[in-house]
C-alpha cells in the first residue's frame, strides 16, 4: 500500500483524468500510470512537469541509448531493492 495518497486511474476526474489520458496516449502499450508518476496525481501540474523533465533527461538519445539508460536504471533499482 502506498504511503503517498494518489488518484487511481479509475477514480480520476477533471484535470488529472486529462493528464492520465495524455500520458497513456503518449506511451502506447502501457496500461497503467507508473506509481512514481502517480504519486504526483494530486498536483497535475507537477505530474506534467516531471514527465517533461523525465522525457528530456532519461529518454532522449545522446551518448547513451535509451536502452542502455533503462538497463542502468533497472540495475540500480535492483541494487536498491526498489520495484520501480
Amino acid at each position: 500500500m502506498a504511503r503517498i495518497r494518489w488518484v487511481e486511474e479509475r477514480e480520476a476526474t477533471g484535470e488529472i483524468a486529462d493528464v492520465y489520458a495524455a500520458w497513456l496516449a503518449a506511451n502506447p502499450g502501457r496500461e497503467q500510470i507508473p506509481g512514481i508518476l502517480k504519486c504526483l496525481s494530486l498536483r497535475p501540474e507537477l505530474f506534467r512537469g516531471m514527465d517533461e523533465v523525465s522525457g528530456q533527461v532519461h529518454f532522449r538519445e545522446g551518448h547513451l541509448t535509451r536502452r542502455v539508460k533503462e538497463m542502468i536504471a533497472t540495475y540500480v533499482s535492483a541494487l536498491n531493492r526498489c520495484h520501480y
